[in-house]
């Protein structure tokens, strides 16, 4: 059973001088720019209600002014709400006095920045053992610490560099070197990767993903830019003007758009890169389980097609085609399937983005076979499903 980490309920954020007062406002429907030119007061979040597992990493993006930095500030309690309420663990965040919160923000939560926080007058170790060092770990021990991270992130050997003699994607992995550092569950990332050029983007955004394939931390990931999002997210939540407007799966916002806004937001996304396989496949529709060449055309027979895919006890075999079950039942020379009867057609991978199976498909007549990391026949790739997302033929809403 999937655990929860995070959960946010009814969060509401105004900025203003008495932003009780205007809850009524908000709750009303209110739009945020009427209360803004009514009131002087700025809506920042109204009624954010999310769920963050344990293990995933959440992305939040929306544009310039759609609360997410606000949102994930609300996480470590650097803001406090106006109202709502903030489980991390089942704990009740707004309930934490100084010390206590001071603690959790030590031990429970990291944060990386988009211009990277580095202290200019510590080294590159002594930055990524800050954490520790406000822990009060013995200096030995936080130094080997902080080495082990460096080496992690591919910094060995400039420990004793200052931030000012790094180019900006080294100046960022020591961010998350340091974020790493403090061994916290949860690591905060706002906009951690948008002040880079866009290789060493990419490149921050394949460290990332590899690092969470080792540590599986809970990483809420804030960006306003959907590819980084749908690279990254395990679950992407979208704000526009302060409200949540869509949540879920990354194919789920990039196939099902709720709203006009997220519509707006994927219609230029290329969805040969973003989606993969396992979004896209049918269930493998025809089977051939009989080992014996009469039994499996009597399969074949029940199919709408004149192919089907065969499976044993030791998973997918082949795609065997009607024609060639009848030749051989005629020949009557072997009774048993082989290989010589499977068709040369190669199989993939439900992990594999579309892009890379695009040739094999449209070059195909049978719809290509996914098979998984087990041998296991998990689905069926036709080049018509292929064409239809590719074509943005899909159903909005859900």
């Amino acid at each position: 059973m999937t655990e929860v980490l995070i959960k946010v309920e009814g969060l509401y954020k105004v900025f203003g001088k008495t932003p009780e007062k205007i809850m009524p406002m908000v709750k009303a429907g209110e739009s945020k720019d009427d209360i803004l030119a009514n009131t002087g007061h700025t809506v920042g979040l109204k009624d954010i209600n999310l769920q963050v597992e344990k293990g995933q990493i959440f992305v939040v993006m929306g544009l310039s002014g759609s609360g997410k930095s606000t949102l994930i500030r609300h996480l470590n309690r650097l803001i406090d709400p106006t109202e709502g309420k903030i489980l991390v663990d089942g704990e009740d965040v707004m309930k934490l006095d100084q010390k206590s919160l001071e603690e959790f923000r030590r031990h429970r939560m990291s944060m990386v920045f988009q211009r990277f926080g580095l202290m200019p007058h510590r080294t590159v170790i002594e930055n990524v053992a800050y954490g520790l060092t406000v822990q009060g770990v013995d200096k030995k021990e936080r130094l080997a610490k902080a080495q082990e991270w460096l080496e992690t992130v591919g910094l060995a050997g400039y420990e004793n560099q200052y931030p000012s003699q790094l180019s900006g994607g080294q100046q960022q992995r020591v961010g998350l070197a340091r974020a790493l550092c403090t061994d916290a569950d949860i690591l905060l990332m706002d906009e951690a990767f948008s002040a880079l050029d866009p290789l060493i983007r990419s490149e921050m955004q394949d460290q990332l993903i590899e690092l969470q394939e080792k540590l599986h931390k809970t990483i809420v990931f804030i960006t306003h830019d959907l590819d980084e999002a749908l690279r990254l997210g395990d679950r992407i939540a979208i704000l526009k003007d302060g409200e949540l407007v869509q949540q879920g799966a990354p194919e789920d916002i990039l196939l099902h758009p709720a709203t006009d806004y997220v519509e707006a937001f994927v219609k230029d996304v290329n969805r040969a890169r973003a989606l993969t396989v396992e979004t896209v496949m049918n269930p493998p529709a025809h089977r051939i389980t009989s080992s014996n060449i009469e039994k499996a055309l009597q399969q074949m027979r029940t199919f709408k097609g004149d192919y089907g895919y065969y499976v044993n006890d030791d998973g997918y075999q082949g795609i065997i085609t009607q024609k060639k079950l009848e030749a051989a039942a005629k020949a009557g020379s072997n009774t048993a399937i082989d290989e010589k009867l499977y068709e040369d057609v190669a199989t993939i991978s439900p992990d594999t983005v579309l892009e890379e199976v695009i040739p094999d498909s449209m070059e195909s007549r049978y719809a290509l076979p996914v098979v998984d990391d087990k041998g296991d026949l998990t689905g069926e790739l036709p080049r018509s499903s292929v064409a239809e997302v590719l074509s943005g033929e899909q159903e909005k809403g859900g």
